[in-house]
């Protein structure tokens, strides 16, 4: 079988069972099989597999076609441009949290923020992107979970920012040792009783508790003692929680700012708070 009849066949497969962007897929799957590059794929089409790498392929098509994510199958998920390693210990990264990174970042632009505090940072894509794009802010990662910032290390030593980025476990603020001038956040917003407990992705990474708000609420109630006057917050939200988040935010910080940003679907997806000066 030809590379470009197995893609074909995969992908035929992928939309069967209701599979989005079957193309895409597939396409990672059999490049991850292979080892090979997007454009050594494409050079390849007609070249033959071998029984081995056919059996490879078709393995990996099996462990997708029983909803196992591809980045779990890879081990690779892109985020900001950036190429991070992915295991079931860490949630994948969504686009929609890039948001998250381009506000940062402009933030930066135009005011100092040395220091820096992502909250449950999982694989490190956050915390990674900004130090790669903020070389001058020191940044404090932390996580619940040890295995999360085992993977975080990881990614951190790949692309060199292991004297940058201080990753720290625990449990939301309390693993900071300073106050910071900016804190971001992308912690579990679902509902528990939302979530397929026979997913991939790990449920600590997920679950918002009863109303999918509870882990959001304890980091707005213990921000006032780890963020510097004149700081920021920012936080992704998921659908519907915009008006809960203003909310809280307003009985806690009556005199900030506050402004939300949407995603691409339109939804409110990451709202922010600046702190005034008294």
């Amino acid at each position: 079988m030809t590379l470009k009849k197995a893609l074909s066949r995969a992908r035929e497969l992928l939309i069967a069972n209701n599979i989005e962007d079957a193309s895409l897929e597939s396409e990672l799957l059999l490049r991850h099989a292979l080892d090979i590059s997007r454009t050594q794929l494409y050079l390849d089409l007609n070249n033959k597999l071998s029984t081995k790498q056919e059996e490879a392929f078709w393995n990996l098509v099996k462990r997708r076609l029983a909803r196992e994510p591809t980045a779990y199958i890879t081990g690779h998920r892109e985020f900001y441009r950036i190429d991070f390693y992915v295991n079931p210990s860490v949630l994948i990264p969504r686009p929609e949290s890039e948001l998250l990174v381009e506000k940062v970042i402009s933030i930066a632009r135009n005011h100092q923020v040395p220091t820096i505090a992502e909250i449950g940072t999982g694989c490190g894509a956050i915390a990674i992107s900004l130090a790669l794009n903020l070389p001058q802010s020191k940044i404090y990662a932390t996580d619940i979970s040890a295995s999360a910032l085992k993977v975080a290390l990881m990614n951190c030593q790949k692309y060199g920012v292991v004297n940058r980025i201080h990753l720290l476990q625990g449990d939301m603020l309390s693993p900071l040792p300073e106050q910071v001038e900016l804190i971001v956040a992308n912690l579990p917003y679902v509902n528990y009783s939302e979530i397929d407990t026979r997913g991939f992705e790990p449920i600590l990474a997920l679950n918002g508790g009863a109303d999918g708000f509870e882990k959001i609420r304890q980091l707005c109630r213990e921000v006032s003692n780890k963020l510097r006057p004149t700081g920021y917050l920012l936080l992704e939200i998921g659908q519907g929680q915009c008006r809960a988040a203003i909310t809280l935010l307003r009985s806690l910080f009556p005199r900030a700012k506050i402004e939300v940003e949407l995603d691409l679907s339109g939804i409110e997806r990451v709202v922010s708070l600046y702190l005034p000066k008294k």
